[in-house]
């Protein structure tokens, strides 16, 4: 695999849209939901219809960070025998169809601990992941595994809470790269509580202590969501439940459910 730099990608994304005057729109899906190949198309249906970065979760069984929806993703993925190493056979057929696009993981302490540390980011760097969140680490125990992916070329992502002190929007900036997951609220992901557009000053205090770009995150479902994130200043939107409800609800029948997809991707991507 040609050698990628800690947040080239990420940083080249942002530079492209920016000429283009726009914001990223970046949706999160479970791997292998609801089973192997049937998650490879999903995700490279995201891609084909205007998918700017990919936010991926690896199922695990006690999400803390997760709603009901992806939980339940999780729970689908868990059920087609979907572990660490039928994701990375999945990324690394991602990587290769889509070389540029970025992908980022959002998964949870215990898969990177059953795995080794030093080998879980060794491998998911061979598998062309760009970053990697870890939701139920807070900065105060993440050095290790900020090590660990540095030492990998993967950029370590850090969440800034709607109520973030100053000290804790510094750590943000100062150890994030890639970009920063801004929540638009608090609690878990889902799209049963809307997402609150951060003030102006959230997004400019990040920009004052030189975080990567800020994203926002939870509760976004539709393209006004997105143009209000954008407008509040932040360079991307993710969206997570409302693109996993789309699979939830065409479940059994996956024509149908990638041309939902592709016209929601669309529109969404229409709004940043």
């Amino acid at each position: 695999m040609t050698n990628i730099k800690t947040g080239q990608r990420y940083q080249q994304c942002f530079a492209n849209l920016a000429s283009k005057q726009q914001g990223a729109f970046i949706p999160f899906v479970m791997i292998g939901d609801p089973h192997k190949q049937q998650s490879i198309e999903i995700i490279k249906t995201l891609i084909d219809n205007g998918a700017d970065a990919l936010e991926l979760g690896i199922p695990f069984s006690d999400p803390s960070a997760d709603g009901l929806t992806i939980q339940m993703a999780a729970k689908r993925a868990l059920n087609a025998k979907i572990n660490t190493d039928v994701c990375i056979d999945i990324l690394t057929e991602i990587r290769a169809y889509a070389p540029d696009i970025p992908i980022g993981l959002l998964l949870y302490a215990n898969l990177v601990f059953a795995r080794g540390i030093d080998k879980f980011y060794n491998d998911m760097k061979n598998a062309g992941v760009d970053s990697v969140l870890i939701a139920d680490v807070p900065m105060r125990e993440s050095k290790r595994f900020e090590q660990a992916a540095l030492a990998h070329d993967i950029a370590p992502i850090f969440i800034a809470p709607p109520n973030a002190d100053e000290d804790t929007l510094k750590k943000v900036a100062a150890h994030g790269q890639g970009y920063t997951y801004v929540l638009s609220r608090a609690g878990v992901t889902g799209t049963e509580v809307k997402a609150n557009m951060p003030g102006k000053e959230l997004i400019a205090t990040l920009d004052g202590y030189h975080a990567p770009e800020p994203v926002l995150g939870f509760g976004i479902s539709s393209p006004e969501q997105v143009k209000e994130a954008i407008d509040s200043g932040a360079k991307g939107a993710i969206s997570g439940s409302a693109v996993v409800n789309i699979i939830a609800n065409n479940i059994d029948d996956e024509q149908q459910m990638l041309a939902s997809l592709a016209t929601f991707i669309q529109s969404m991507k229409a709004a940043s």
